[in-house]
């Protein structure tokens, strides 16, 4: 096993995202979780407050503003995954002869990019 800045590689012969037949899992570190997790948090709670926005008759425009910066930082979550993904998962699988995993990416980016 390898470790990376933000992420744990696994060796190519780990289950961790091979394989049809078997539950595919992430291998991220703990520091990369809690990353995560934290932003998470904060976005859930931005949109807890946008609902209370909407439910005080907040001005339109400042209920959009709160809106646009919850894309951005699902966004920044998005971008923190796909790299890792790419970094990991993709790469081991494509290793390992399986270029199913390509498509699989193209697939999830093209819904990502909508």
């Amino acid at each position: 096993m390898l470790k990376d800045e933000n992420l744990l590689i696994h060796s190519s012969d780990d289950p961790c995202c091979s394989g049809k037949n078997e539950e595919r899992k992430s291998h991220h570190s703990d520091e990369m979780k809690k990353n995560m997790i934290s932003r998470l948090n904060r976005i859930e709670g931005q949109i807890r407050g946008v609902k209370g926005m909407v439910e005080r008759d907040v001005y339109c425009d400042d209920v959009l503003n709160q809106v646009a910066a919850i894309q951005a930082a699902l966004n920044s979550v998005g971008k923190l995954l796909l790299e890792g993904h790419m970094r990991s998962c993709v790469i081991e699988r494509i290793q390992a002869g399986d270029d199913a995993v390509v498509d699989e990416l193209l697939t999830t980016m093209k819904k990502l990019i909508k």
